[in-house]
């Protein structure tokens, strides 16, 4: 059990953490506002038309409204902004992470259901258990390596029951059924149609997809460079999938940066010191003068020598 609850809570740098928590919630922003607009629209969807995920029904939640729908999308997206900045961290964080269920509750209760944001919210639920944490920060922290570990257990998850899934449903016929294919037909591209002439690499994807998605847990047990060539893999296949059949997985990609030490990307300390340099060169050219002239700087007094009166002493 110890050896257990130390690889979960293996720390992390508090500046990993910091930069993961500026992606996640500047993605919540992005994700309102450009990638999943059309979640806006129930707003005006009749109320008969909701049917509650499960969830929905267990707390129970309100049937979606105009006002409902609107007040959601205003108070996500101020908290996300407020969480970005990394204040408030808990107070702003647990914000986020219920007002995003409500908001993903509501998108995903009149028929269709995505599951490429499993992953998502779980790393908002475990976010918003960790206290302040600076960009560039060294400092280890366990609770920070816990909310990493649980999201990298959420990608995880994803993929394996995702097969599980496939099996579960379709058998062992679901690895040579025409499922890419009908995906293709329905929603693919110009490079995925010309895979139609061949439909033994559609046979073989599909094999490939089963047989990485159950190999999945093994990213746990590999090496750091060979789980960082996984988890690159697993960008890959998703990267793949987008330019064939117009999947997008966006929400679980974001997620899957738990995987990697994004504190050596520090773009906040970038930016934080390209700001206070510029500050300090407007600064040296304002004390510096115009024009090359000469200004003069009064400086303090020298200090005199003692019995000296004030009238010994010179200003420069």
């Amino acid at each position: 059990m110890a050896t257990v609850m130390r690889w979960l809570a293996a720390p992390v740098p508090l500046g990993r953490i910091a930069a993961f928590r500026t992606l996640v919630y500047l993605f919540v922003i992005a994700d309102l506002l450009v990638f999943t607009p059309w979640v806006r629209a129930h707003a005006h969807v009749p109320g008969e038309f909701y049917q509650p995920l499960l969830i929905g029904r267990l707390l129970p939640l309100p049937t979606p409204t105009g006002p409902l729908v609107w007040t959601v999308f205003a108070a996500l997206l101020i908290s996300a902004g407020v969480a970005a900045t990394g204040r408030l961290p808990r107070l702003a964080g647990t914000a986020v992470a219920l007002l995003y269920l409500q908001w993903m509750i509501i998108a995903f209760s009149y028929g269709k259901v995505d599951h490429d944001r499993f992953a998502f919210l779980v790393a908002l639920a475990a976010l918003a258990t960790v206290g302040r944490a600076r960009h560039g920060d060294p400092t280890r922290s366990e609770a920070g390596g816990w909310a990493l570990r649980v999201t990298q257990m959420a990608v995880v998850a994803t993929y394996f029951l995702a097969a599980w899934a496939k099996l579960r449903v379709g058998g062992l016929d679901w690895l040579t059924s025409g499922t890419l294919t009908w995906a293709i037909i329905r929603r693919g591209t110009a490079l995925g149609e010309m895979l139609l002439a061949t439909p033994w690499i559609l046979i073989a994807a599909q094999i490939g997809i089963v047989a990485f998605e159950l190999a999945s847990p093994l990213v746990f047990v590999l090496r750091e460079r060979w789980r960082y060539a996984a988890v690159g893999f697993f960008y890959s296949f998703h990267l793949v999938s987008f330019a064939t059949i117009t999947i997008s997985f966006l929400p679980h990609m974001v997620a899957m940066t738990s995987f990697l030490p994004l504190e050596r990307i520090r773009p906040m300390v970038w930016a934080t010191s390209r700001l206070r340099g510029r500050a300090l060169r407007v600064r040296q050219d304002a004390g510096s003068g115009a024009a090359g002239h000469a200004v003069p700087v009064t400086r303090d007094p020298p200090v005199g020598r003692p019995g000296d009166g004030p009238d010994r002493r010179e200003v420069e």
